[in-house]
């Protein structure tokens, strides 16, 4: 089964730095746009940044825009999310996923369009 693979979770103070990396196939970041969602407890998902396969163009949701960065380095199959000036409502449980019907990144995806979801890396901001 596809699956991708989120690493790089784990506890940090406020303003600190994380960085995230979500692992794949070749043909999976050549073909699909690839998402990184957020899911705190008690809360709904939420589309965090999204990068695109088609010309690296990227999106980012207006809460972490200015402080996350997203990139894709295609040599290692793997694409980062780079978390800076972390806060304690960053906190949750972060995934990548494959947008299977778009290769570049638009406002308007929504979640049922994304698949071979990871297991997730937990990411924790806090005194």
């Amino acid at each position: 089964q596809v699956q991708l693979v989120e690493s790089g979770g784990g506890s940090v103070q406020p303003g600190g730095s994380l960085r995230l990396s979500c692992a794949a196939s070749r043909f999976i970041l050549e073909d699909y746009a690839i998402g990184w969602f957020r899911q705190a407890p008690g809360k709904e998902r939420e589309a965090v940044s999204c990068i695109s396969a088609s010309d690296g163009s990227t999106l980012y949701s207006d809460s972490v825009k200015g402080r996350f960065t997203v990139s894709r380095d295609n040599d290692v199959h793997t694409v980062y999310l780079q978390m800076n000036s972390l806060k304690p409502e960053d906190t949750a449980v972060y995934f990548c996923a494959a947008n299977l019907m778009r290769r570049r990144c638009v406002q308007e995806s929504q979640a049922h369009e994304y698949a071979y979801w990871g297991q997730g890396t937990r990411v924790t901001v806090s005194t």
